[in-house]
């Protein structure tokens, strides 16, 4: 199977961030949307490399036929899991690609938000041994917790994507996965933000460890996302079809007759979500459409 091989992403401190933020005026909850127009069919996502592309090419992208969204969630790619080897504790981390967006969210983040495209911060391991799974107590898997919560008040977000890639776990001495560290911090963060999305990039120790003294979080997630693009893999969590996507495509890179199939089977199989990744700043307009014709019965067209 094929794992595409994602960019790292370096960052900045979540104190720094929230600062800044204050002094742009970009702090607060995100601007009440514009209804978009009527569609109907399974939610689509588009993960978008920020350290290369716009997050705003997200919203490039209309159906012909009634003029609505192709994408409905667009997952800012990506923030990171640190650690700090003096306090030994994990944080929370924006590069600088990130931190602009974030910094910016006037023009890079509610423009979308007012279109009907719920925007997600994406989190991601970063090869210095803090991952979801590893927190060690309870308390560090909250404080962790609220660090993503606060973030997503701050800016204005709709929630949380987790992908646990590139923790390393093991490194400057952290701890190996655990049976708890998901379940309490997945907890935490449902408790801290009931109304926002939380999803799954379905990988890693995390996504094995879903259970723990008679607390399952399956629940407590809005989506889980096949992680193998190119491919059909039905997520293994307990969610309803409708919060699932077996299909994952990688957009100018898995084929189009592969796109086209992946969808139809999304819709025949009653599965409510669909994921890609990958979306740049060209025309995609035709990888679009081999998704968006098999979910809602319309091309996609591009406006730059």
């Amino acid at each position: 199977m094929f794992i595409t091989v994602r960019n790292r992403v370096r960052t900045a401190a979540l104190a720094l961030s929230a600062i800044t933020a204050l002094a742009f005026g970009t702090t607060g909850a995100a601007a009440a949307p514009t209804p978009a127009p009527a569609k109907q069919g399974p939610t689509s996502a588009a993960y978008v490399e920020v350290n290369s592309n716009s997050l705003l090419n997200v919203g490039k992208y209309t159906l012909a036929d009634g003029g609505g969204n192709a994408f409905d969630i667009a997952l800012i790619f990506a923030a990171n899991i640190n650690y700090d080897t003096s306090t030994k504790a994990a944080y929370l981390h924006f590069n600088e690609n990130v931190q602009r967006i974030l910094d910016n969210a006037a023009t890079e983040i509610r423009p979308l938000q007012q279109q009907g495209i719920k925007v997600v911060l994406s989190v991601l391991g970063n090869h210095q041994g803090a991952g979801f799974a590893n927190f060690t107590s309870q308390q560090a898997a909250s404080a962790f917790a609220k660090e993503m919560s606060d973030a997503v008040a701050t800016y204005g977000l709709d929630g949380i994507d987790f992908d646990d890639e590139y923790a390393e776990y093991g490194k400057n001495g952290t701890a190996q996965p655990n049976d708890s560290s998901f379940v309490h911090l997945v907890t935490a963060l449902r408790a801290n933000m009931p109304d926002k999305i939380i999803s799954l990039y379905n990988f890693g120790p995390s996504a094995s460890r879903l259970s723990y003294d008679g607390v399952d979080i399956s629940s407590k997630f809005d989506y889980a996302w096949n992680p193998f693009y190119g491919t059909w893999q039905v997520p293994g969590i307990a969610l309803p079809k409708s919060q699932l996507s077996p299909a994952a495509v990688e957009i100018g890179r898995t084929a189009q007759s592969t796109v086209a199939n992946l969808a139809r089977r999304t819709v025949s199989e009653g599965y409510g979500a669909y994921l890609t990744y990958n979306l740049d700043g060209t025309d995609r307009s035709a990888d679009v459409s081999a998704f968006t014709r098999e979910l809602y019965g319309s091309d996609a067209v591009y406006t730059p």
